[in-house]
Parts: C-alpha cells; structure tokens; sequence
C-alpha cells in the first residue's frame, strides 16, 4: 500500500509516528506531506522519516492568510497526489478531505475535538471526508454517520505504555532529581478556531510561579514570546525529549490542550487553564471522569488558586495519581495499533 499522511501540527506526527514505522517495517510505503508549524519539522528531521512541506513559510493567524494557505496546501497537496497516486488519504486535515474527494482517494480524517468547538474545520473538512475517526466521546456534529468510534485518545497513540518508556537520564538533564517539578505551558492559540479564547496571561503565570516555587522548582515551555520577569523560567527542551521531561514532571499547568492531555495519560496530574473548559469532550472526561486533572477558565482566579493551594506532591499522593491511570489504561485501547489494523484490512472501503 500507499498512504499519504498530511501533518499539520507537531501532535499529528507524534499521533502517525508508530503507524508509519510499523508501515515502514512491513513493507508499505508512506508519503509524509506537512506545513510548518512550531518544532514539527524539527521532530520529522529527528525522525529520519522523508517528508514534503508544501507550506513551508507558515502564516500569519488571520483569517486571509488561513485561507490563502489552505489554498496554497490543497495545490501542493493535489500535485503530490497526482504524482505519488496514494491508495488512501490520512489526516486530521481539510486538505486530504477536498484532495481526496477532487481525485476519487478516499480519506480518513482523524480529529478528537467535538465539531462544536471546531465548527469551522468540521464544515470544511468532514462533508468531503471518507471516514471521520475519533474517540466515543467526541462529537463529529451531523457527520455521525462517517465516525468510526473507539475508546480512547490521540495522545494514546504514543503516549501508550505499549509505545513510550520515559528515559529519566533525558529528564534530568533538564531538572534536579528528588525535588519536584512544576512545568508551566503556554500555547500560542494562534489557530482560527482560538480566535478570542483566552489562555495564561503572563500576569497570571507570575501568581501561580509565586504560589508554587517555596514547594516545587518551576519551568516554562513556550510557543509564545514572554515577558521580561518570566524568561528566566523558560527551558528550551529538545522537540523529541519534551515527554521523557513530562513524564518525570510533579505538576502540569498550561493552556495547551494537548500537551494536558498528554500529562493526563502519563499520570502527571494537570490543571488546565483556558477558555475551552468544559467544550472538549475527551478533556472533561479525563478530568471528570478520571480525576487525572482539573479544568479552569482564565476568569476563574480564585478557582485557580484554591486548586494550586491543594496541590500535594508527596509520594502517597503520586502513588493515588498512579491509580487513576491505571483505571483509565484499562478501559482505553492502544490507538497506534488501531489505526494501523484499519489501514492494513481497508476498512474505510467498508460500509
């Protein structure tokens, strides 16, 4: 087979990362198309993996540029399709879905935020999508009929204790052993779907910083640039070793969706601070029905600072935390593996 993934963000090659490998090693061929974006050209290059980037100047957060680029990619896209002839189409891009509908390929489109907090992207990519595939508990809007469902999150693609084994020689080469950390995350919500959301002002980093460091050493990784009183914090991690950093982290606070998420599947507790709360369906269930995080709006101070106050980094509580992980490990499947069966058996050609 021939398969063609579209990466449009740093998690979508850590979310395709196994599959291609294990493509790779029983004899299938893979085209990796990508746009720039944050390190994940860096990732790819770490990787070995060959890649096109067919957008590689980025663009700027606005809504002319966003569709300019678009444009720009489904071009690029359509030229490379024609040239490669892939069997299928795969994603969590609008591109493959226009592409693949425009010369008869089918695509998949993998998404795990609900079409309500994504309305843009799921009018313009599912109507022409093949296969929506995401997790049981994400809405994909009046395009249910596409979803293929399962139990479980992208971040459990890599994240997966089948796939991922921390390295703490990597961690420490960015924190002291046997004291506890706090990583702080600021995403850039520079996509058009975050127009007006807010995250942590650098105001409110300075509270949080100023509650938490007699208890813990603090850290921040940002896409954004920061404040004067705040680069002294700032660690310039490696792409590839962020989660061996992560998995070895006491506490995560950030208003990156993801990067929550993936502390949640790690065991490492999580306080989430956006304007997303409670409008992301595999979010509230890690933090609702696993316990393994907490989700606060920005405006919510108080909240905030109740939980920082509540926060215990003994080793009773980690052992607690654990626990919770465990739990949710039991009833979530290894996505990597998932995705690569269906590939390998078309199952998108079915029903």
């Amino acid at each position: 087979m021939n398969i063609l993934f579209h990466l449009g963000h740093p998690a979508h090659f850590h979310l395709f990362k196994n599959v291609i490998k294990q493509l790779h090693e029983n004899g299938h061929e893979t085209t990796i198309v990508i746009k720039k974006k944050d390190v994940l050209e860096d990732l790819l290059i770490h990787s070995g993996f060959s890649y096109v980037n067919i957008l590689p100047f980025g663009r700027k957060d606005n809504r002319l540029s966003i569709a300019v680029g678009q444009l720009k990619q489904n071009y690029q896209l359509f030229k490379i399709c024609r040239k490669k002839k892939p069997n299928v189409l795969v994603g969590t891009s609008v591109a493959i879905s226009h592409v693949g509908k425009l010369l008869g390929i089918p695509s998949i489109n993998l998404n795990e935020d609900d079409a309500e907090a994504v309305p843009l992207y799921a009018k313009l990519a599912y109507p022409w999508a093949t296969k929506i595939i995401s997790p049981n508990v994400c809405s994909v809007g009046k395009w249910h009929s596409k979803k293929v469902g399962y139990e479980g999150y992208h971040e459990l693609a890599y994240l997966h204790p089948d796939n991922f084994l921390p390295n703490n020689e990597i961690a420490y080469k960015y924190i002291k052993a046997g004291r506890p950390l706090t990583l702080i995350r600021f995403a850039k919500l520079g996509a058009h779907h975050d127009t007006g959301a807010r995250g942590i002002s650098d105001e409110l980093a300075l509270i949080i910083i100023d509650y938490l460091k007699e208890k813990s050493d603090v850290i921040i990784s940002s896409e954004r640039k920061l404040g004067r009183e705040l680069e002294p914090f700032r660690r310039n991690v490696a792409p590839q070793e962020m989660h061996h950093l992560m998995a070895k982290t006491s506490l995560f606070i950030g208003d990156s969706q993801t990067m929550a998420a993936e502390s949640g599947v790690l065991g490492v507790p999580f306080i989430r601070v956006n304007d997303f709360v409670g409008k992301i369906g595999y979010l509230n269930e890690l933090e609702e029905k696993y316990k393994l995080g907490v989700g606060i709006r920005p405006s919510d101070q108080k909240r905030l600072i109740e939980e920082i106050l509540k926060i215990d980094f003994s080793n009773e509580n980690q052992k607690k935390q654990l626990k919770k992980k465990q739990q949710m490990l039991k009833e979530k499947i290894n996505l990597s593996d998932f995705i690569y069966n269906y590939l390998i058996n078309k199952e998108y050609l079915k029903g």
